[in-house]
């Protein structure tokens, strides 16, 4: 019996071997392949993010990006600061201050949803907002990001601050297709409720998080318009 058993280990051994030899090869295949497209993918998120900056603030021809710093004052951002906490900044061709582009995220009806949108103080609206990343479902969820009568939205959202000047006067709110009555809400799509009512919560907690914080230190990225900005 014990002959048997042997007879056994030894013949189940190699089998062992080769297994966790592969798995060691496929693990080292993995890890190359990411080291090497690494540098690649963030080249072309960073291009798809410039162009989006553009994008939600139409006029804006340069821009320079700021990030908000543990004393909740803006700073002009540098190499390796933290994507959540920066804003991008967008200038015309006299270097006025066209809006700020502000990055936000949240869960959608299949997954996380990245947004980016424009807010001009001196309108105290959103202008803008383009989807960075989605992978809500197809022919419904996706028309966040090209139906036109939703996007219509996010030409003129009203976020006004209240007297205080601290909060939102009104938050973001969505309602169903086509019973929009205030420029504060957000008209959203049937049969892509989930991901438009998404879309809205996302804009609703960045712009009590962001708007009350850019709409003070506007002076901060006015000023930075006579700078050379980033084309």
């Amino acid at each position: 019996m014990d002959k048997a058993r042997e007879g056994e280990t030894i013949r189940v051994w190699p089998m062992y071997r080769a297994l966790v030899g592969v798995g060691m090869l496929c693990g080292l295949l993995i890890v190359t392949v990411f080291v090497l497209t690494l540098p690649v993918i963030e080249r072309n998120q960073a291009e798809a993010l410039e162009r989006a900056v553009f994008q939600v603030l139409p006029g804006a021809i340069s821009k320079r990006s700021f990030l908000l710093g543990e004393d909740d004052a803006f700073r002009p951002a540098q190499a390796g600061d933290p994507p959540p906490q920066t804003v991008h900044a967008g200038f015309d061709a006299g270097g006025n201050l066209v809006g700020i582009a502000v990055q936000g995220q949240g869960m959608g009806y299949q997954d996380v949803i990245r947004v980016l949108y424009g807010y001009a103080p001196g309108r105290q609206a959103i202008i803008g907002l383009q989807v960075l990343a989605s992978k809500e479902t197809p022919g419904l969820g996706d028309k966040i990001e090209k139906d036109p009568a939703f996007l219509e939205n996010f030409h003129a959202l009203d976020v006004s601050l209240d007297a205080g000047g601290q909060a939102i006067a009104h938050p973001i709110e969505p309602v169903k297709s086509g019973e929009k009555t205030d420029p504060w809400q957000i008209d959203g799509i049937t049969g892509a409720t989930i991901s438009s009512k998404a879309i809205a919560g996302i804009l609703r907690e960045g712009s009590r998080h962001w708007i009350p914080r850019i709409y003070h230190q506007r002076r901060v990225f006015e000023s930075a318009g006579g700078s050379d900005g980033e084309s």
